[in-house]
């Protein structure tokens, strides 16, 4: 177990400090080119049509709970709308042509369906309403800040100018992930112990058919654990073969691919603490309400 541990402990961590670095950087990149009010025109479409924008952009954009961050940064800045980004958030993990095409290997077009309409469903309506009730008020000031770029960056010219972008987005980039490092450092160690200290046998133990909670137990297992949904639907699979309920399933891969605790320290550098309990809120509600109504249709 403290083998399993440390070796998942070094890969998370050499993940995504590059998949922060390469995101962050990209992102970088695509503001210098797309000016803030073009991304506020795309993301804040009339009638709701910048609601589904952003869940679309979410399912083709193969990020997993963690590297959403460094996207979703890019959209506070260009001060995109806050329920068309929060709709980006929770949909990015959950859905991209991978896993849906894993679902439907696994599970049959008929599940996949269901699980894409239940994620991009729930995803908008709850961007939808966290926009109503006001909840932009609880991100934190500092995240819409850009850094300062470094002293070089300001004062070169000429030939140079080329050059400083480049370096003015690295820096950025860097400071980006400065900030956000402890708490990206303690999520994986966090993370890292319960996938090493909580075997697969106990999971389908806690959640098995005979089981009346079930579901909401895997949904609240599924959150402290940093899995990919492309690796939880086949560990599921394997889960399922065990014991575990179907229900229960549905509930785990949203749970832990929705939001990973991980994911919650690191919004911590974003949000303040009530915009933190309104996402954890939101995706346990997705991943229980997704365990009842499959166990109900199928």
């Amino acid at each position: 177990m403290l083998k399993d541990t440390l070796e998942m402990f070094l890969f998370l961590a050499t993940e995504l400090t590059l998949l922060f670095l390469l995101i962050s950087f990209l992102v970088g990149v695509l503001q210098s080119y797309i000016p803030p009010k073009k991304i506020q025109q795309i993301l804040s479409g009339k009638q709701g049509r910048g609601y589904i924008v952003a869940g679309l952009l979410g399912a083709i954009t193969p990020f997993c709970s963690c590297s959403t961050i460094p996207f979703l940064k890019g959209l506070l800045r260009a001060k995109a709308g806050f329920g068309t980004m929060m709709v980006f958030l929770f949909a990015s993990p959950l859905l991209n042509p991978i896993i849906i095409g894993l679902f439907i290997a696994t599970f049959g077009i008929k599940v996949a369906v269901f699980y894409f309409v239940m994620a991009m469903g729930v995803s908008v309506i709850a961007g939808v309403v966290l926009e109503k009730l006001n909840f932009e008020r609880f991100v934190k000031l500092e995240a819409y800040i850009e850094p300062e770029p470094s002293c070089c960056a300001k004062s070169c010219s000429g030939t140079k100018v080329e050059t400083n972008k480049w370096k003015k987005i690295w820096d950025t980039t860097w400071k980006d992930f400065k900030k956000v490092l402890p708490y990206l450092i303690g999520g994986i160690a966090i993370g890292s112990v319960i996938y090493g200290f909580m075997p697969t046998e106990f999971v389908a133990k806690v959640a098995n058919e005979n089981n009346p909670f079930a579901i909401p137990v895997a949904a609240i297992i599924g959150i402290p654990l940093y899995i990919r949904a492309e690796a939880v639907i086949p560990l599921s699979a394997a889960l399922a073969a065990k014991g575990m309920g179907l229900g229960a399933v549905m509930a785990l891969i949203i749970g832990s691919a929705g939001a990973s605790l991980t994911e919650v320290i690191l919004l911590k550098s974003i949000f303040k603490t009530p915009m933190i309990i309104a996402f954890v809120t939101v995706i346990l509600t997705m991943a229980m309400s997704a365990g009842y109504i499959y166990g109900w249709i199928f």
